[in-house]
C-alpha cells in the first residue's frame, strides 16, 4: 500500500508540472487538431489536480483497503472447508443445482466481501468528489463520463438499452420458465423476478454456466467443449497459444517474449491475489501482461482470448504519445476485447482447431447455439447498464450509505428481472460483491462494448465477404478484416471515437441493429416458446421472499416431530406414574 501510495503523489505531481506547463500554451487556438488534442489531455489530469496531498493518499489507501477486503475474503462452508472466489466459491456457483447450496455460498460471498467495505467505500466517494472539484468537475461519475467525449452520452446509452430491452425480456421469460421447471415454482416471487443465485453465477450477469439446464434441443448436436479440451491435454500455456494463432491469422503481431516471461497466468501458490484477470500495458512498447488465474475450461478460454483482445490493442497503438495510447473510448477497448470471441465460439471455427469433430447444419443447433450466446451476450446488458446507473447516483448524492442496498437492488429488480433470494438490509453492501467496485472501475464500458463489438463484427464478416449468416461468420485466417481492424485500433485515442469507428464501419454513431439482428433467429423463437407465458416483471422488488418448499418441508416435519416426541413423554410419565 505504501508503495502504491507513493507512485500515486509522485505521478499527481508529474501530471500537475506538465498540465501547469502545457497552460503557458494558448492551444485552444492550435490549428493543428491532433496537437490540440494532444494539449487538451495534457492539462485535464482528473484527481491530480487538487492540493491536497492528503485526499490523493486517502484515495489511494482506501482503494488498496477495499481490494484487499475483496481479494481475502472467504466463506466457510461445512461441507467444504473455507473457500476464497476463485476458485472454490466460482466452481460451486458454476456447477452446483441445489438451491440451499447455492444460496449459502451467494449470502457467504456477500457477508466476506460487501458488508465490510460499507464504511471505507462512503469515505472513498467522499475523497474522490472532493479531489475532483479541482478539475472542474461536479462529481466522479460526471468525470468518467467526460471520457466519451459526447454531451448525450447518458441519454445514448439509455435508448440503446431501450432498444436491446424487449430482447432481453424474452430471453428472461424463457430462462424462468426453464428454472422453474428445475427448482420448483414455490421458489419463485409472483412478481415475475428470479432469484439472483440460480444463474451459474456470482453477480446474475452472465448465465451461460446453467445452459445445460435451458438446452433447446437436448438432442441436437452439442459438444461440452471442457470435456474436449481436456480430452486433447490442454494445458494453461497452449489456451494462450490457441487465442494468439487467432490474431496473428488476421494481420496482428505475435505476443513478446516479455509477455511469456512477465505475465502472471496461473494463481500463485504463496500469496493472495485479486484473480479477476486483467491485461496491463507497461508503456515501454514491449513488456505487455496479462494477469488472470487460469484454469482449462470454455469459460477461461474465452478470457484468455479477451485479455490477449487488450494486448493487441495495445501493440497496435503503442507508437502513439503516452495519452493516446488508449481506447477511442473506454468501450472500445472491451469490445476489441470480446469481438474475437464472435468468430471463436461459431461451430465452424471450434472445427478448425479441432474443438469440433462436425459442423451441424440443422435449425435446431443453430438455435442451440443462439441462446448459448444470447445467455452470455444478451444477458449481461441490463447487468452492464445499471452497475454506473447505481455508481453515478451515489457520487451525484442522490444515493447514500442510508439506502445504498435498497437502491442497488430497486436497480436490479427493475432492469434485470432479479431478485435477491434472502433478506437485504443497509448493514449489507452487497455492490461491493462485484470487483469493479472496489477497484474503482468504471463500468458502463463494458455495456458498449457489447453494443459495438457487434457494429465492428457486422463490419468485418462484410470485409471478409462473408456469406453465412452474421451468428456463423468467422474472420480467421482473413488479413482484409484484420486491417481494417488495425486500421481503428492504430488511431488509439488520437481521434475522437466517432473516427475510429467510422474507419471500421463506415458510421460514426453507436448502433443496437446488428446485435439485434445477429440474435433474429433466436427471438422469433423464444417469442414462440413464451406465447403462454407472462413475460416481464414488476418494476419493484418482491415485497415477500418465498421459503424454498424443501425447507419449509423440514421445519414442518422437525415441528411434528418434536410435538409428537413431547407428547410421547408425556403419556409414558403419566403412565409411569
Amino acid at each position: 500500500v505504501h508503495m502504491t501510495t507513493n507512485s500515486t503523489l509522485q505521478m499527481a505531481e508529474f501530471d500537475k508540472e506538465a498540465a501547469k506547463n502545457a497552460s503557458t500554451f494558448a492551444h485552444d487556438g492550435f490549428g493543428n487538431a491532433t496537437l490540440k488534442r494532444l494539449f487538451k489531455k495534457i492539462v485535464n489530469i482528473g484527481f491530480a489536480a487538487t492540493n491536497d496531498s492528503e485526499q490523493l493518499k486517502a484515495i489511494s489507501n482506501l482503494e488498496a483497503d477495499l481490494t484487499g477486503i475483496y481479494s481475502k475474503g472467504k466463506v466457510c462452508l461445512e461441507s467444504k472447508g473455507c473457500l476464497q472466489l476463485e476458485p472454490g466459491l466460482t466452481d460451486i456457483i458454476t456447477n452446483s443445482r441445489s438451491y440451499e447450496e447455492l444460496l449459502a455460498v451467494w449470502k457467504g460471498w456477500r457477508d466476506a466481501s460487501g458488508k465490510l467495505m460499507r464504511t471505507k467505500y462512503t469515505d472513498f466517494v467522499k475523497a474522490m468528489n472532493a479531489a475532483i472539484k479541482f478539475s472542474g468537475f461536479n462529481d466522479t461519475g460526471e468525470y468518467w463520463r467526460s471520457w466519451y467525449e459526447t454531451p448525450t452520452f447518458e441519454q445514448d446509452v439509455r435508448t440503446l438499452f431501450e432498444e436491446l430491452e424487449p430482447l432481453y425480456v424474452e430471453l428472461h421469460a424463457y430462462v424462468r420458465k426453464r428454472l422453474k421447471e428445475k427448482y420448483g415454482k414455490d421458489m419463485f416471487p409472483e412478481t415475475g423476478h428470479i432469484p439472483a443465485h440460480l444463474f451459474g453465477n456470482m453477480w446474475a450477469q452472465q448465465w451461460s454456466n446453467i445452459y445445460d439446464l435451458l438446452v433447446p434441443f437436448p438432442g441436437a448436436s452439442s459438444v461440452d467443449i471442457t470435456a474436449k479440451m481436456k480430452e486433447q491435454n490442454y494445458n494453461v500455456t497452449h489456451m494462450y497459444r490457441v487465442a494468439e494463432d487467432f490474431f496473428m491469422s488476421i494481420g496482428m503481431e505475435k505476443m513478446t517474449d516479455a509477455f511469456w516471461q512477465n505475465s502472471m497466468l496461473v494463481k500463485p501458490t504463496d500469496r493472495d491475489v485479486v484473480c479477476h484477470a486483467s491485461a496491463w500495458d507497461f508503456y515501454d512498447e514491449n513488456d505487455f501482461r496479462i494477469k488472470q488465474c487460469t484454469s482449462v475450461t470454455e469459460d477461461q478460454l474465452l478470457t484468455v482470448h479477451h485479455e490477449m483482445g487488450h494486448i493487441v490493442y495495445f501493440q497496435n497503438y503503442r507508437h502513439q504519445p503516452r495519452l493516446f495510447r488508449g481506447g477511442a473510448n473506454p468501450g472500445f477497448h472491451e469490445g476489441m476485447a470480446d469481438i474475437v470471441s464472435l468468430s471463436f465460439q461459431t461451430p465452424e471455427h471450434m472445427k478448425v482447431i479441432g474443438l469440433l469433430d462436425e459442423v451441424p447444419q440443422d435449425s435446431d443447433s443453430d438455435i442451440n447455439f443462439l441462446l448459448k450466446m444470447a445467455l452470455d451476450k444478451v444477458a449481461f446488458l441490463p447487468f452492464g447498464y445499471l452497475i454506473d446507473q447505481w455508481r453515478w447516483s451515489v457520487f451525484r448524492g442522490d444515493t447514500n450509505s442510508s439506502n445504498y442496498n435498497q437502491h442497488w437492488w430497486d436497480l436490479r429488480c427493475r432492469f434485470q428481472g432479479i431478485s435477491s433470494p434472502v433478506k437485504r438490509t443497509e448493514e449489507d453492501f452487497d455492490p461491493g460483491a462485484k470487483y469493479h467496485i472496489p477497484g474503482n472501475t468504471p463500468y458502463i464500458r463494458y455495456f458498449v462494448s457489447f453494443v459495438v463489438q457487434f457494429q465492428w463484427h457486422e463490419a468485418l464478416c462484410r470485409e471478409a465477404g462473408n456469406t453465412r449468416p452474421l451468428h456463423r461468420c468467422d474472420i480467421y485466417n482473413n488479413t482484409n478484416a484484420g486491417n481494417k481492424l488495425r486500421e481503428m485500433l492504430r488511431m488509439g485515442s488520437s481521434k475522437p471515437w466517432q473516427d475510429a469507428m467510422e474507419a471500421i464501419t463506415g458510421q460514426r454513431t453507436m448502433s443496437a441493429k446488428p446485435l439485434v439482428n445477429y440474435f433474429d433467429p433466436l427471438l422469433k423463437w423464444l417469442k414462440e416458446q413464451n406465447k403462454e407465458e407472462n413475460t416481464g416483471w414488476s418494476a419493484s422488488c418482491p415485497s415477500s421472499i418465498p421459503t424454498p418448499s424443501a425447507l419449509a418441508a423440514g421445519s414442518a416435519n422437525l415441528f411434528i416431530s418434536i410435538t409428537c416426541f413431547v407428547l410421547c413423554v408425556f403419556f409414558a410419565f403419566f403412565q409411569i406414574r
